[in-house]
């Protein structure tokens, strides 16, 4: 790898594909990806090196010089950076589903070609700001503003954890209407902020001490800005149906980060427990370590569905502000088994894995924050849930297995576990008993998705692993459902709380 841009034209997607994963591969290997991953940010020359192989082409329409914004492309790219680097990943995630694509959606034309373009020959980056510190995941509170005043919009707010802070070159910013009245909108904005222009320029106010990913910059944003009325996204209705329809898109495409991370983590594992030797034998044959490698294979088995799966309903060409169940689903479950797939691969690892410098022990603190941002797992689950049992009740159907069996997104996967899903299930269930179903709900999602694979000629061995390891997993989570009782912290302890009194 010599550093010089690479030429995008008549390169077919595996050659270019190849080329990325053959580069990449070198590049962290020479520049050694242990110490970069533990350092905050990646050196300029590695970034100049990463960003002349034009990783982020794959999400720019062909007539400004991309590839043309193909699902297929861009989760194939995820999953190849996210097998070397799962930081890296995020990276051109951020970029490719929370800037790029909206851009390429909704953009201005006028805006589009000289934005496109520095991407492409300058390497530049994208980011998008939803988060307020005083309101997390209830976006629509966002106190963020925006008012037109002559012909610029002027937005002035606060934004807080966003990926690449101070170092991305343009931001996605949302933010509410001003009226008249001086009350805010109760629709949503989106501007592009470039971060070159002076009146558009964002001052951090700090950066977070991110306990992973330190590859990523995160922190805290003052925004004060004017921009002109070309860098307001175009909705086609309204701009809470526009951030649906990008966040949806962005949680149907966390499968490719997902991916590369999932087979790594195997790989890893299974060399691990061949050569390491216990006794007389080695751990490979061990019972419950055959368990635990059953798991993370079934693991890759379902993320593998959830990506074909992506490709046919998450292109710019489709809406997806309805889908939510769905990628709710493919985004809760995939990062929930990116971190026990790295649990189960440091514990498997011993002392070993217990160190930052692992690939397992950094794959913990790396996959965490997944779980938590663009919608914390358990809200997705309880949405799901939520989803579902309104549609009960439209449909006046109590019996959730025969519901199952009638909706569209789990009517295969349902057949498979009737007798599991043989029961009636109450519209009225505590948030607990939520969470745990909308859990059973999102499995049998991907075991629909996993079935469509499969009928294209997917491996019948992987597939039959992976429905008998949901199989497993859904009773557990029946079972924790059915019996949960109505547990609650008790507040005042202060007496007979203290077991030395007693002596």
């Amino acid at each position: 790898m010599n550093g010089s841009p690479f030429d995008l034209s008549d390169t077919t997607y595996p050659e270019f594909l190849t080329r990325f994963k053959t580069s990449l591969h070198h590049l962290f290997d020479k520049e050694n990806i242990d110490q970069l991953s533990l350092s905050r940010g990646l050196p300029p020359n590695v970034w100049k090196e990463i960003m002349n192989l034009k990783p982020l082409s794959v999400a720019i329409p062909k007539e400004f010089g991309g590839r043309g914004v193909k699902v297929k492309e861009c989760l194939g790219l995820l999953s190849e950076a996210s097998y070397e680097s799962l930081p890296l990943s995020l990276t051109f995630g951020i970029n490719i589903a929370l800037f790029l694509e909206p851009l390429a959606k909704y953009g201005h034309e006028s805006a589009k070609a000289g934005i496109f373009k520095n991407f492409l020959d300058y390497g530049a980056m994208g980011g998008l700001m939803i988060t307020e510190p005083e309101y997390g995941s209830d976006a629509l509170n966002m106190k963020t503003q925006n008012e037109l005043v002559g012909e610029s919009y002027h937005v002035k707010g606060t934004k807080h954890w966003q990926g690449l802070t101070g170092m991305a070159n343009y931001w996605l910013i949302t933010s509410r209407n001003l009226n008249a009245e001086g009350k805010l909108s109760r629709d949503v904005d989106f501007f592009i902020a470039d971060t070159h222009q002076r009146e558009q320029n964002i001052e951090v106010l700090e950066y977070y001490d991110n306990a992973g990913l330190y590859m990523i910059p995160y922190g805290l944003n003052k925004i004060d800005i004017k921009v002109p009325e070309t860098n307001k996204l175009i909705q086609e209705s309204t701009g809470l149906k526009m951030m649906l329809d990008i966040l949806h898109r962005s949680r149907f495409q966390f499968p490719g980060m997902g991916m590369g991370f999932l087979k790594r983590m195997l790989d890893e594992a299974t060399q691990h427990c061949k050569e390491r030797i216990v006794g007389t034998s080695n751990l490979f044959f061990l019972d419950q370590v055959q368990y635990q490698l059953a798991k993370m294979q079934a693991f890759f088995t379902l993320c593998s569905a959830m990506c074909a799966k992506s490709c046919k309903v998450s292109g710019i060409e489709n809406d997806v502000s309805g889908k939510g169940i769905h990628a709710n689903s493919m985004k809760a479950l995939v990062t929930d088994m990116m971190q026990e797939s790295a649990q189960m691969y440091v514990q498997l690892s011993g002392a070993k894995g217990y160190r930052t410098s692992h690939i397992g022990g950094r794959g913990i603190m790396d996959s965490r924050p997944f779980q938590i941002f663009e919608g914390s797992n358990e809200m997705l689950y309880t949405q799901i849930s939520e989803g579902i049992l309104k549609d009960m009740k439209k449909k006046k159907t109590e019996h959730f297995g025969d519901y199952l069996i009638l909706n569209e997104l789990t009517q295969e996967g349902a057949k498979l576990y009737t007798k599991e899903l043989n029961f009636k299930v109450d519209t009225a269930l505590s948030q607990r008993k939520m969470i745990d179903l909308g859990k059973v709900i999102a499995r049998i999602i991907i075991i629909n998705d996993l079935l469509e694979l499969n009928n294209s000629g997917f491996s019948q061995e992987l597939t039959d692993n992976a429905i008998q390891v949901v199989r497993q997993e859904m009773v557990s989570l029946l079972a924790s459902m059915h019996h949960h009782q109505n547990l609650n912290m008790m507040e005042d302890t202060s007496e007979k709380s203290n077991w030395m009194t007693f002596s």
